[in-house]
């Protein structure tokens, strides 16, 4: 009873500090002119007396025009020769924090990996961000929504560097660092962060789930989910033994002491496991939307290209909402949305500095650059970030659209990646057009994919778009031809230039490459692996800018458009 109590006051108490903090976020987002200058400020006055603030000359930065004459606009390798002192141990050669958790990994855009120093700083900013995201959910459903979250978290000790520092995902650490009364609310214990093989981890997180009333469930990419709830179905059968038994199955991949760990929180529950066998009878499967009635939400990325996956949502989640987490990478969050069913949301003007770049003026070599207020609805920017952890004016290469204001703060939706753009003849094709153009072939045609991409081609006489697709997602040739085609009309809608170049032959209509059952998923293994990152970091390509993709994957059969070169399917 003692405990009990004990925990409802703390639940309270952290309730009206997540409440405070919110009001704080609300009333920063009516004045982010003014914060954002006081946020730039405080940012360089502590850096100061780092290497990099001597090296560039932040004594001498006072204003808005010292900064930017100061600090040129910059990449990932700007940063390196200084975050190879930080991993060596001198951590002031980029922060004035004393201390450092960890390195925060992500994929870069070559082979090499990005190190990104998760300091105190750091971890205040993104708990601020988690905060205001979880107490819009609190407005809308009650607390009642975090009795039970579902979140798959990624260990944050891959290895070490030469000063052991920790070096992996995010999630993992702050997972570990919960408190009592945060940790009760989440499935997964921190100790499932050391599991590795995707498989063991989605079946202890079943395992685990099974027993309670989930009301969230939350993974970056939807192709999590989706994955997710197939494989629920997959092993339905050995789920509900080990529910009768109160054992966790030894068929996968589980370090002991995670097993350990885990022990002490299985329950034998006959009944629960007799409900899901009546489920299964009724259904013949087993998925999310059947085995937890209480099921909420879900929480996962929406811009880009991910949304293409949430087509198989229905099936397994039934009509659930979906929250988008916000546009947040391991160099720091962006938005915070507040709705659900979009990717729009608020920028996050009480965590960082930001700066913006129209579209059309990233390839300029002195692009016009912009404040949060002096942003346009409906207009596209490139963001440059300045953080508390040794970025300035550091250009994440995410594009994105303004869609309205919260108060007098843009809201901001994720379009795509700069480097996502294909361009063989002036056409000027976007990822985020790629993605739009398929989503609506598919509804159209009622078919789905297990993945795809589009990618540029040559033959002897054109230049054309390959939509790469794998061959069991069809029931016939024809229906992959037609959705070839289906996707090349509503490309020309959306993009004037492909249009142009279509109507004028300079782009030949797009072609259907076959590929063998399972192609996708070996290659973005094989992708994961080189790049480096997490597979919740993970997203596939939707358009691949290279005219040299053909040669690299093992199209089965290409479907050439009647009328265009040769009137037969090329094997």
């Amino acid at each position: 009873m003692i405990r009990w109590m004990l925990i409802q006051t703390l639940k309270w108490i952290a309730l009206i500090d997540a409440r405070r903090k919110l009001a704080r976020f609300d009333h920063a987002t009516r004045h982010p002119r003014e914060l954002q200058e006081k946020i730039r400020q405080r940012i360089i006055a502590r850096q100061r007396d780092t290497q990099f603030g001597r090296d560039h000359h932040f004594a001498a930065i006072h204003t808005l025009a010292d900064f930017r004459r100061h600090l040129p606009i910059s990449r990932y390798e700007d940063y390196e020769p200084y975050l190879r002192q930080v991993r060596a141990g001198r951590l002031d050669a980029l922060v004035s924090d004393r201390r450092i958790y960890m390195f925060a990994m992500t994929s870069g855009t070559t082979a090499q990996r990005k190190y990104i120093p998760v300091t105190p700083s750091y971890l205040a900013d993104y708990r601020r961000g988690w905060t205001v995201w979880g107490m819009k959910l609190v407005q809308e459903y009650g607390t009642q929504v975090f009795r039970g979250i579902l979140q798959f978290i990624s260990d944050h000790e891959e290895f070490r560097t030469e000063a052991s520092i920790p070096c992996g995902s995010v999630t993992g650490l702050t997972a570990q660092m919960q408190k009592a009364v945060v940790r009760w609310m989440y499935v997964m214990p921190p100790a499932t962060a050391k599991i590795k093989d995707s498989h063991a981890k989605y079946y202890t997180a079943l395992r685990l789930a099974l027993q309670r009333d989930i009301r969230l469930i939350t993974a970056a990419n939807p192709s999590t989910l989706v994955n997710f709830a197939r494989f629920m179905d997959q092993e339905k059968e050995r789920l509900i033994r080990d529910l009768y038994d109160g054992t966790l199955s030894r068929d996968f991949e589980i370090p002991v002491f995670v097993r350990e760990a885990i022990r002490p929180k299985l329950k034998k529950l006959p009944e629960r496991a007799r409900e899901l066998e009546g489920v299964i009878a009724a259904t013949d499967t087993l998925y999310p939307k059947d085995a937890w009635k209480s099921l909420l939400l879900l929480g996962n990325w929406m811009g880009g290209n991910v949304r293409a996956y949430m087509r198989h949502y229905p099936r397994y989640y039934g009509d659930l909402p979906v929250r988008d987490p916000g546009l947040i990478a391991s160099e720091g969050r962006m938005s915070i949305p507040i709705e659900n069913g979009t990717a729009s949301g608020v920028l996050d003007v009480a965590s960082h500095f930001f700066e913006f770049i129209p579209k059309e003026e990233i390839e300029s070599p002195s692009p016009t650059v912009l404040l949060a207020h002096e942003l346009e609805e409906g207009k596209e920017y490139f963001i440059l970030l300045t953080t508390s952890y040794g970025l300035y004016r550091y250009n994440i290469y995410d594009l994105v659209r303004v869609t309205g204001f919260h108060n007098q703060t843009p809201l901001i939706e994720f379009l795509n990646k700069g480097s996502s753009f294909s361009n063989l003849t002036g056409e000027k094709l976007s990822e985020f057009q790629v993605v739009q153009a398929v989503q609506e072939a598919l509804a159209e045609t009622s078919l789905t994919l297990t993945a795809y991409c589009l990618a540029p081609g040559w033959d002897e006489e054109d230049a054309y778009y390959g939509l790469f697709v794998e061959q069991t997602d069809f029931e016939s040739p024809d229906q992959a031809l037609a959705l070839a085609e289906a996707v090349d009309r509503h490309l020309r809608r959306v993009n004037i230039e492909y249009d142009a170049k279509r109507e004028s032959r300079r782009l030949a209509p797009i072609r259907a490459m076959l590929l063998p059952q399972g192609t996708w998923s070996a290659w973005d293994q094989q992708r994961l692996a080189k790049t480096g990152g997490t597979p919740e970091q993970y997203k596939h390509p939707c358009l691949i800018p290279d005219p040299a993709f053909r040669q690299q994957v093992p199209v089965l059969r290409e479907l050439i458009p009647e009328g265009i070169a040769s009137l037969q399917a090329r094997y």
